[in-house]
């Protein structure tokens, strides 16, 4: 609600919102929002009006939930906003905390608008598939000018009080009680004319090149969205501020709204809003749960290895403001660890501006480098990032065992280790859990926390609360190899080679997963990470080279399909960006620009002459379902296992970690858009054609689902039998 005081000295109306904990405007708060307005425009000793939020937060803006839920009746947001813009008597937004989406264009509704030092503004609807939809995008522009205006709306992003202030988005910024500060400016501006302070009347701030600004505008946003429909019609919404009167370029906004409104990338992108939240409440096969666990405090953390993943959570740390030990097997490791790492620390300060005085990474206190172990002895958490080599971390963690305090937890960031064998070489398993970080870490979203046998609930809620404390989503998984993230991607990754054997080419294959959404395809994603990552890993496994018993055919592996055409290139020192050349070549070694290689080309032909591989023209939907389905279905083998306890989390580790576009919603989402019974018969159709490769054969848990009916993504995991499902 929101709730009417008048100020007897002052003869100021004050309108609280109130809905807690960020004051959404639900429809009882704009209720209550009009009936305040009106109340004081027929109360002839109110003079002026200030509208100001409950518990220092001015609105959150629209209650999300709402968008998904059938229209009910009552005002809506856009009418309201000018109602407040029409009052003949002077109204000033007090903002403190934060002013989003609808609660800023109340804001610009106001004639005037007063902010804390330490609030936040900004449009974020672009991020949940929508536009500012109550007439945010026609206002906004007309009071900061159409560039600012539209880089806050096509990119959601959140600006501080000193920045709205000097786009001229607020008139003052104040340091003590703000909606003091509101109701004084409110008194000077009784009799005062409002017509210049109604930016519906007000005249778009002209460029001189409006036309050729817009066509370059228009070209960047396109190329950041990568598919997401909202960014180019929230530029659509812009532009006819630019070209239309106000109550044309009003009507054009809420078409422009309605279209994104009803389209599937919307659901998707607050299918994916929830899915973040939704992972919060973890729960493991043995019962344990969020609810009953409870994180031990981290005063101080170590991280032993100082290589890129090191060096990135040691920053991610300091970010946190948690006091960190970093260290090295020597000191010209540790000399090479602390420059990178003092350098990406001043990069990071020079992002964040004033704020970078309370990272404070000088003083050796916060941020300290050693070779010495003892050094170690009373961290709460120790974060290993050494080499990805099972004797190494088994010999650092029965190392840790005897030297850190038995309370302190021991985290191994690893991408497919299991971590109840490296927990086997400590007198304390429970305080072991695996913390699968992503490239570069302070940077990634995504924290894959992965729980052993042994693993205590209150090693999970503390791992859980150290993703929160770097600003990462951590997603609780279980025990298996590559966990959920990777072991989901190597049947992706092994179909797109199997389709160059076929006759398919890196650059084909790559373009149509791009087109799709993803960042970058398999092929330039394989050169960015180095093919002789896989390669060591691949002959760890004895799959390829010395341990390979002599005779083995070159196509087959235990009796399953086989391509040795990562390993052949790296045989001939291929191995991505960092040589100049692997799947594509560089312009040198380190290069960054991918252009197809004639040489591969034909070794391509060669390969397929050599082992008489019959080739034919494969076509993008064939290159897509490959890719994508048998990724899929190995989702559904993870959901079925218990590994994740609901497809909201591989969803969630796909968007943060490997690149799924958001506005698809993740894997499983699109699965469920794509719907089963069709994901099913395309699998049944590849398996068919390619008996040898187990990872195309249909999931049970698949087929249980379309024998059920195809029931909606919520359902699934009561179709499972799986403990994982009681949440």
């Amino acid at each position: 609600m929101a709730q009417y005081a008048r100020n007897a000295a002052a003869a100021v109306a004050v309108i609280q919102l109130r809905n807690p904990p960020v004051n959404a405007l639900s429809l009882t708060v704009l209720q209550a929002l009009e009936d305040g307005l009106k109340r004081a425009d027929a109360d002839p000793s109110v003079k002026a009006v200030t509208i100001c939020g409950e518990s220092g937060k001015f609105s959150a803006g629209a209650d999300i939930q709402g968008f998904s839920t059938p229209k009910r009746q009552g005002i809506a947001l856009g009418p309201l906003v000018s109602l407040i813009e029409r009052s003949e008597k002077p109204v000033v937004a007090a903002i403190e905390g934060i002013a989003l989406g609808g609660g800023l264009e109340v804001a610009l509704g106001c004639h005037y608008r007063v902010a804390h030092v330490q609030a936040r503004m900004g449009l974020p609807e672009v991020t949940i598939g929508l536009l500012p939809g109550a007439e945010g995008t026609q206002r906004l522009p007309r009071l900061i000018g159409v560039p600012a205006a539209l880089d806050l709306i096509t990119t959601g992003r959140h600006i501080p009080a000193t920045e709205a202030l000097k786009l001229g988005l607020v008139d003052e910024v104040v340091e003590e009680n703000t909606v003091e500060a509101g109701i004084r400016l409110a008194n000077k501006l009784i009799g005062q004319p409002l017509g210049p302070r109604r930016l519906s009347l007000k005249p778009i701030p002209r460029l001189p090149n409006m036309e050729a600004f817009l066509s370059e505008a228009l070209v960047k946003v396109k190329k950041q969205a990568r598919g997401c429909l909202a960014p180019e019609l929230c530029f659509q919404a812009v532009k006819a501020a630019t070209e239309q009167p106000f109550a044309d370029g009003v009507r054009r906004e809420q078409e422009l709204f309605n279209i994104l409104l009803t389209s599937g990338q919307a659901q998707a992108l607050q299918y994916a809003f929830f899915a973040e939240r939704a992972v919060q409440r973890w729960t493991t096969l043995s019962g344990a749960s969020w609810k009953s666990a409870s994180p031990q405090p981290i005063c101080r953390a170590a991280v032993i290895g100082l290589g890129t993943m090191g060096r990135g959570i040691v920053t991610s740390l300091v970010k946190a403001n948690i006091p960190v030990v970093a260290l090295e097997q020597d000191m010209e490791y540790l000399n090479t660890g602390r420059k990178a790492v003092m350098l990406l620390l001043e990069r990071e300060a020079m992002k964040m501006g004033q704020d970078a005085q309370s990272l404070d990474f000088h003083n050796p206190a916060r941020l300290q480098f050693t070779v010495d172990f003892d050094g170690l002895r009373d961290v709460d958490v120790v974060i290993e990032a050494v080499f990805e080599n099972m004797a190494l971390k088994k010999e650092i963690f029965k190392k840790l065992s005897g030297i850190c305090k038995p309370g302190a937890f021991l985290c191994t960031n690893t991408s497919a280790l299991n971590i109840d064998e490296i927990a086997s070489a400590t007198s304390h398993p429970q305080q072991v859990i695996g913390t699968h970080f992503f490239s570069p870490a302070h940077v990634m979203r995504l924290l894959e926390i992965i729980y052993g046998r042994h693993t205590s609930p209150a090693a999970i809620a503390t791992a859980m609360q150290l993703a929160k404390a770097m600003k990462k989503v951590g997603v609780v998984v279980g025990n298996c190899f590559g966990f959920v993230g990777n072991r989901m991607m190597f049947p992706y990754v092994q179909q797109a080679v199997f389709l160059l054997e076929e006759g398919s080419r890196p650059e084909n294959v790559d373009q149509v997963l791009e087109d799709f959404g993803f960042k970058i395809g398999p092929f330039r994603m394989s050169d960015l990470a180095g093919l002789d990552v896989g390669w060591r890993s691949r002959k760890g496994q004895g799959l390829t080279g010395a341990s390979l018993p002599p005779g083995t055919p070159a196509r087959q592996r235990h009796g399953r399909r086989y391509s040795p055409l990562p390993d052949l290139l790296c045989e001939q020192g291929r191995f991505g960006q960092k040589t100049g050349k692997g799947w594509y070549q560089y312009e040198k070694a380190g290069g960054r620009t991918a252009r197809p290689d004639p040489w591969l080309h034909s070794f391509l032909s060669e390969y397929r002459d050599t082992h008489q591989i019959k080739t034919g023209f494969i076509d993008q939907e064939e290159i897509l379902e490959r890719c994508l389905f048998s990724l899929i279905n190995e989702g559904f083998n993870i959901l079925a296992e218990g590994i994740a306890s609901g497809p909201e989390h591989l969803d969630v580790i796909y968007i943060n970690g490997y690149g799924w576009p958001k506005h698809k919603g993740g894997p499983m989402f699109y699965a469920s858009t794509v719907g089963l019974p069709r994901i099913l018969a395309k699998l049944q159709k590849y398996s068919e054609a390619h008996p040898d490769v187990p990872e195309l054969r249909p999931s049970a848990f698949l087929k249980k689902l379309v024998a059920a009916g195809n029931p909606p993504l919520k359902e699934w995991m009561s179709c499972s039998g799986s403990q994982s499902s009681k949440l």
